[in-house]
């Protein structure tokens, strides 16, 4: 009877553990981030959000249901939300003379409201070091030095910075980034090639033999706070527009149904290659800095990174390319006006 109790009890925890997480239908929260100073006198505001959900992909465009608050409603915002915590995504530049107030970022979505807060609170400024601790580059919070010294990677967009294209037809974007180099990746070296017969023979004899796991590969990780692989990367996606004409509202719509411009992780763009993940992506295996085991990727030798977009449908979209080395990041946009595809 108590073995029955002790099942019956495990069955309802691992239930409700299970309940806090949901692939669709929730909302996302906007989040204040901080503040910095600018070299003028002026601050910048520091804004994320976290989409409560793991698939889903919500489209919000900017009015009502998105929208700043004193003043212009339209602050840079994004209006295509990621799934799950994206921090540090866009910045907020007020004057000098801000004061005590608020600025107040409202968002809503699948039926639900919620409000970030910004004000100039001394508790919430911002440096690199932070931003490194809050995004995990240093997990537990612990630096030296070099790492201290880190500064942001430098994108330069080769082209211009507004597009156009049709239906199916991709869209090459290149860019150089260069960076200081100062977090280093931990991708570990390839093995020499093998010099004689018999070391060509044992290599053949790894490749073939069955697969093997480390002791740290079979153990599930354990986190006390959120853990970043440092490395330099750069990553495309999509920061605003869903496609389609008509009500502005229809994409709103169509992530509280459920619609087409929320097709979970496909959506209207495509990207090729595929890009790492710039949303906090834990699980093992993703192809993201903040899953277990994973490696950045090969850096290309001239510092060039191409990639093809294609869009499924009309519309003007938004695109941000993100260079982030593991602690911090920079980023460039490209608008695309896609008109529909022609007849041959």
């Amino acid at each position: 009877m108590n073995l029955c109790v002790l099942l019956l009890a495990a069955g309802l925890c691992f239930e409700r553990a299970g309940a806090q997480t949901y692939q669709r239908g929730q909302n996302v929260a906007p989040a204040f981030e901080g503040w910095e100073r600018n070299e003028d006198g002026s601050f910048s505001f520091l804004f994320g959000y976290l989409n409560r959900n793991w698939s889903e992909r919500i489209d919000v465009p900017v009015g009502e249901h998105n929208a700043f608050s004193p003043g212009l409603a339209d602050r840079g915002q994004p209006t295509h939300f990621l799934p799950r915590r994206n921090r540090f995504v866009f910045k907020v530049r007020v004057p000098a003379d801000w004061g005590d107030r608020e600025l107040v970022w409202t968002l809503t979505s699948n039926g639900v409201t919620e409000r970030a807060y910004a004000t100039l609170r001394p508790d919430y400024i911002v440096d690199n070091t932070v931003i490194m601790s809050e995004t995990g580059a240093l997990g537990a919070g612990s630096s030296d030095a070099t790492m201290r010294g880190n500064q942001p990677p430098v994108i330069t967009l080769e082209g211009a910075d507004v597009r156009e294209t049709s239906v199916g037809r991709p869209v090459a974007i290149t860019v150089l980034v260069e960076d200081d180099g100062l977090l280093r990746s931990r991708r570990r070296p390839p093995p020499p090639p093998p010099e004689t017969a018999e070391d060509s023979a044992r290599v053949d004899s790894i490749w073939n033999a069955p697969p093997t796991f480390s002791r740290r590969q079979l153990t599930p990780p354990s986190r006390i706070t959120v853990q970043k692989v440092n490395g330099l990367f750069m990553s495309w996606f999509l920061y605003r527009g869903a496609g389609g004409a008509g009500d502005p509202n229809d994409a709103a719509r169509a992530g509280r149904e459920g619609g087409a411009g929320n097709a979970g992780e496909a959506g209207p763009v495509t990207f090729d290659p595929p890009q790492v993940k710039v949303w906090e992506d834990t699980r093992a295996g993703a192809n993201s800095p903040w899953s277990p085991l994973w490696v950045p990727p090969e850096l290309p030798e001239d510092g060039r990174w191409t990639v093809d977009v294609t869009f499924d449908r009309p519309g003007t979209y938004v695109l941000r390319g993100r260079a982030d080395d593991g602690g911090l990041l920079a980023d460039v946009e490209v608008t695309v006006v896609v008109r529909p595809a022609t007849l041959p």
